[in-house]
């Protein structure tokens, strides 16, 4: 995007003009480009930058101007009237607290603020606090989302934010809109129903949403030489070929999976050259809910399993199952997308607008627990980041962002159903930077409480586009990863390949895991 400074320089200047005795502290006068290519100067911005990296660091970094809720102009107020630097700021952020998180790079700024209970003075029924993101970019993704251009207007903001329109998609209320030629999001995480103590509605977050606006300011920034447009090419792939490694064609979800009957959604795009999000392999991609010991996703199991080994199917098809974690195919190649697969989460990528939104992984094998139950035994496999990056999570939460903000990238990775009493030990919260390769959890089968699910990792991709954040298919970009991973070329395999039996593939806790042999996906 080609990003007007000069417009953010004059809208800096107003908002500094409200209180004239701080404004004088900035110089408003641009110098001129030392090249001609050099972004012009602008010295306000510089001692913008100063003021507010206290708060915010590495403000001066983001090569977007950084819009945030503090009012610096108050805050300098204070400063000059002798108040104590203790003053707590909420004060200059309209009753939002200090930023949960806050990261600045060479594709703009990501933030999180929190409003807190009972400091808002909004009359609301959802007694937790409403943390809302926000992000401005330099580079938007384009893909192909059936769903864009369905936003409303919202007359009571159109005079701050021309052209800002305002939607509920893929679980989240969005304010999106462009402003000094820049595109921003402000979203909040909502379900739209009728609100709830334990519950945010969409209606209630909107009033937090719009609020927030209002509170916008010019915060900093820091103007950067012109980019052209990144086209996208081929992804580099091994030369040899893995002696086992096979996986179904993107888009290949298992029949009768998708929501309401929807075929899968066919995406060869890698979206990031990143690490593998499991430390080692094997590793199998597959269904959760549709292979054996799924529940089907509640749609019902014909007949229903009572005991461990008993062989049923799901009602919305014919797929032989045993009612057993550890059974063969779970753990046995060839891998199979289960994007589009049956959830009531919004995706907009799907045909129906629901899905899974990611792509469930099993680590290399089932450890039965030594209790004679049918499950895995899970927190053995460790989980590492895809990238360096930023980790955006709550304590408590049982999912974890890792956001990745280069001069080439601006894209999300969510990690799933880790512990949170351990992560949150661990210190995998918003804030945090981490390493490619670094470890930040175990695979573990936690869904709103232990053993609410299979022991696998949910992993997603969200990249940033006209709209805020939306699903892209992740598959595709794991297959890539996987290769580099094990050093070998996988190969794709039709439809027709028979699965692999279903026996038992594990051993109790006691003894040593199973491998699948090299000959199971043949």
């Amino acid at each position: 995007m080609h990003v007007e400074w000069r417009a953010a320089l004059d809208q800096l200047k107003l908002e500094l003009s409200a209180r004239r005795p701080v404004a004088h502290r900035f110089s408003f006068v641009s110098r001129r480009r030392a090249e001609r290519r050099d972004p012009p100067a602008f010295p306000a911005f510089v001692q913008l930058n100063a003021i507010t990296s206290r708060f915010f660091a590495g403000i001066a970094r983001s090569p977007v101007p950084v819009l945030l809720p503090f009012d610096t102009a108050h805050y300098l107020e204070d400063r000059a009237a002798g108040a104590p630097d203790s003053l707590s700021l909420v004060r200059y952020q309209s009753a939002f607290e200090k930023a949960e998180m806050f990261a600045a790079g060479p594709a703009g700024y990501d933030a999180v603020f929190v409003l807190p209970p009972g400091a808002d003075g909004i009359r609301r029924a959802y007694a937790r606090p409403i943390r809302v993101h926000l992000t401005g970019s330099l580079l938007l993704y384009d893909i192909d989302d059936p769903a864009a251009g369905k936003g409303t207007a919202v007359p009571a903001l159109e005079k701050d934010y021309p052209g800002l329109r305002r939607v509920i998609r893929e679980g989240y209320v969005r304010y999106f809109f462009t402003r000094f030629g820049a595109p921003y999001a402000v979203s909040i995480h909502c379900l739209d129903s009728v609100p709830r103590r334990r519950r945010l509605a969409c209606r209630e977050a909107s009033g937090v949403a719009e609020r927030f606006l209002k509170a916008l300011r010019v915060t900093g920034g820091r103007p950067s030489r012109p980019r052209s447009d990144i086209a996208s090419g081929p992804s580099p792939r091994p030369y040899r070929r893995a002696k086992d490694f096979t996986y179904r064609p993107p888009g290949d979800i298992i029949a009768s999976s998708g929501y309401r009957g929807q075929p899968g959604h066919p995406d060869d795009t890698v979206y990031s050259q990143i690490r593998f999000p499991l430390e080692r392999a094997p590793a199998y991609a597959n269904s959760q809910s549709f292979l054996n010991w799924g529940d089907c996703f509640m749609r019902g199991r014909i007949p229903p399993p009572r005991r461990k080994g008993a062989r049923y199917r799901c009602r919305s098809n014919d797929k032989p199952l045993v009612f057993d974690e550890s059974a063969g195919e779970n753990y046995a190649y060839p891998w199979r997308d289960n994007f589009c697969e049956a959830r009531d989460f919004g995706v907009g990528q799907c045909a129906s607008g629901f899905g899974h939104q990611g792509q469930d992984i099993r680590p290399s094998s089932c450890i039965l627990r030594n209790d004679g139950a049918d499950r895995c035994q899970p927190d053995i496999f460790p989980v590492v980041a895809a990238r360096d990056g930023v980790l955006i999570r709550a304590a408590k939460h049982q999912g974890v962002a890792l956001l990745v903000n280069t001069a080439a990238e601006h894209v999300r990775f969510r990690y799933m159903h880790m512990n949170p009493q351990r992560m949150d030990a661990d210190d995998v919260l918003s804030g945090r930077r981490v390493f490619e390769g670094e470890t930040i959890g175990l695979v573990s089968n936690y869904q709103d409480h232990r053993g609410g699910t299979t022991s696998h990792l949910h992993f997603d991709v969200q990249v940033f586009t006209r709209e805020g954040w939306l699903w892209v298919n992740p598959y595709v970009t794991l297959i890539s990863a996987y290769e580099r991973l094990i050093g070998g070329r996988g190969r794709q395999v039709p439809d027709a390949v028979a699965s692999p039996a279903l026996g038992p593939s594990s051993t109790t806790a006691s003894g040593t895991s199973h491998q699948p042999p090299d000959k199971a996906a043949n």
